[in-house]
């Protein structure tokens, strides 16, 4: 029997700093829920969104794999390692900030809102070298499928970290179904509802619900309605 956790949009953590507003499906800065510290290796799922011309100044980190997906506008990228760039909808960055980087975010356009996904996922080895990386994945990829945009394999699909995990993402017609079978034995998937309604092993989720499940190795998927999903498939660490 599959194990599951259920987490509603509407009890994620939440922070509105004006500039940054922010929803924490796990444990971040001053919301601390000790039932949501991480699920396996998943440690940050941060949904935010950065009013125009505004952003993170220069900070760092270390030891930690981090993902960012824009779901709307343009977020600009600057590292220690000399770095540039303006990711957008569609594409996918990672940075291992290893042995340490630091780096700034800010929102590309001052007329605009951005919102993104930042994703941090504990790492399988401590101390590498420090590395950035971005991809662009077109919506075709991903209409009734699921596009696998994160690796831990650099000759694999995606971008990739070093951790024995794959995201895939989708965007689906309603009615669409589909399967999902685990890359790797004792991993678990935490699935988030980018928009519209699903249902993944019977669970009914909705726009912005996380839904984890492990001991298993196989997701069912359906689309109630147009929907888009990101997957993360990642070891549970205890």
């Amino acid at each position: 029997m599959a194990s599951t956790v259920l987490h509603p949009a509407a009890t994620r953590g939440h922070a509105n700093h004006g500039w940054l507003n922010s929803y924490h499906t796990f444990s971040f800065a001053n919301y601390h829920n000790p039932e949501r510290i991480h699920f396996g290796a998943l440690r940050v799922l941060n949904d935010d969104t950065v009013a125009g011309g505004m952003g993170f100044g220069r900070h760092p980190h270390d030891n930690m794999e981090i993902i960012s997906i824009p779901l709307s506008g343009d977020l600009e990228h600057q590292d220690s390692m000399g770095n540039k760039a303006v990711i957008r909808q569609n594409d996918v960055q990672v940075m291992s900030a290893g042995t340490g980087i630091a780096h700034s975010e800010k929102n590309h356009n001052p007329d605009q809102e951005v919102k993104f996904l930042q994703i941090w996922v504990f790492p399988n080895k401590r101390n590498v070298a420090p590395r950035y990386d971005q991809q662009t994945f077109s919506p075709e990829q991903r209409h009734n499928q699921l596009l696998q945009v994160v690796s831990p394999n650099p000759d694999d699909a995606g971008v990739w970290i070093h951790q024995d995990a794959w995201f895939h993402l989708g965007k689906f017609d309603q009615g669409f179904g589909t399967e999902y079978q685990f890359k790797q034995a004792g991993n678990g998937v935490y699935a988030f509802v980018l928009e519209g309604d699903v249902t993944i092993n019977g669970q009914p989720l909705h726009r912005r619900d996380g839904f984890g499940v492990w001991d298993t190795d196989r997701l069912s998927i359906q689309a109630d309605s147009a929907a888009e999903l990101l997957l993360m498939e990642v070891p549970m660490l205890t």
